[in-house]
């Protein structure tokens, strides 16, 4: 179908080659052309021509560094801005996102909020522009109930609605056993996922040097309680260098992989299929693992995995910050033992969520319908 229909903005952190926000990109693109099949998508991106490469169909422009009057030319082309998904809204960050929402709001543009992640918003100038904006968006949803609740004691007074995330939509692509035997992965014999990342703003109380050296007993503790080979799954590029400094760590470094080739979202949830076990820090391998059915121990570095982990019913148990390595294996023994009775559990819990990612989308709906077609 040619697309003809209304310009729709879609501005999130994308462009920045992360795995899970690419994603949330890819469950947005394809719950909004599921709608309005006609609609033509403008996206927001850090890197327009990564975004144009990886997401076709799609229109990109830049935003960061983009003078007032240059991001002013281009909302002024389009019939409705979506804000999110994903964790965008927490301090410093916010306001840079919301500065191009408020711009989009005094020209009378409608914008939603799409399953966005809010917090921590401790900041006045933050708060501020939280409040403002999204109380005159024409519908706000987060994806989880601790961003409705931030929000909410913000003073945003629309109608805040919790949804999930929209990478919870993805279905997987085949991830053929030949993709392995190119990272040097032995397809035949037990696989455990590993996922690590940079400490960055939103896990500035982890000690780099502390948690390798915890994960690589984890991982230690894997090779040898399930003669498992460990795999290291980056979300981006810089989790390959803490990747190789949990590796670095191991006693049983040479039953070690850290995936090195680039993998689209929906080849990596096939890629899960492969795993026994998997134990997590970013919370979109976490996801895609629910949602392929592994048995799962997330490390809840920040709230967005704690209340994620609490959604599906896995432990939360914060021993990365911590740095007590007892009650962390002790957990992954449990996990192990009873992986049939979890597995069962959370894909009761992973149904609720997809059906809970379709409401932001079924939300939208009448917005997205009463756009007029040029």
């Amino acid at each position: 179908m040619p697309r003809t229909g209304p310009v729709i903005g879609v501005l999130g952190s994308y462009g920045g080659r992360n795995l899970g926000d690419e994603a949330i990109l890819t469950g947005l693109l394809a719950d909004v052309w599921a709608r309005r099949p006609d609609a033509r998508i403008v996206v927001f991106s850090r890197d327009p021509a990564h975004t144009l490469a990886t997401h076709p169909g799609v229109l990109a422009e830049p935003w960061e560094g983009v003078s007032r009057n240059d991001s002013g030319a281009i909302l002024d082309r389009l019939d409705l801005l979506l804000l999110g998904g994903g964790g965008i809204l927490y301090d410093s960050e916010a306001r840079r996102y919301l500065r191009l929402v408020l711009s989009a709001q005094e020209r009378g543009l409608p914008v939603c909020t799409y399953a966005v992640g809010a917090g921590p918003l401790t900041e006045s100038l933050d708060c501020t522009m939280v409040q403002e904006t999204l109380s005159a968006a024409v519908e706000v949803t987060v994806r989880d109930s601790e961003s409705r609740l931030l929000v909410e004691e913000l003073g945003v007074t629309r109608p805040v609605t919790v949804t999930a995330d929209p990478a919870m939509l993805l279905e997987p692509e085949p991830f053929p056993a030949d993709l392995l035997h190119e990272e040097g992965i032995r397809p035949a014999g037990r696989l455990v996922g590993i996922s690590v990342r940079e400490p960055g703003r939103a896990a500035v109380q982890l000690d780099v040097d502390g948690y390798h050296r915890l994960l690589a007993q984890v991982g230690d503790f894997l090779v040898t309680r399930l003669d498992a080979d460990v795999v290291f799954v980056p979300m981006e590029h810089d989790d390959i260098r803490h990747s190789h400094g949990v590796l670095s760590h191991m006693v049983a470094a040479a039953r070690g992989r850290i995936l090195h080739n680039s993998y689209r979202p929906r080849q990596l949830l096939g890629l899960m299929r492969h795993f026994d076990l998997a134990v997590g820090m970013r919370l979109h391998f976490v996801m895609f693992a629910a949602m392929a059915g592994v048995p799962l121990l997330p490390l809840p570095y920040a709230g967005k995995v704690f209340d994620f982990a609490q959604r599906i019913g896995a432990p939360t148990l914060r021993g990365v910050e911590r740095e007590v390595e007892g009650p962390l294996l002790a957990e992954v023994d449990r996990l192990w033992d009873e992986r049939d009775k979890r597995v069962a559990d959370t894909a009761e819990r992973v149904a609720e969520l997809r059906r809970r990612a379709t409401a932001t989308g079924e939300l939208i709906g009448p917005v997205l319908t009463g756009l007029n077609t040029c």
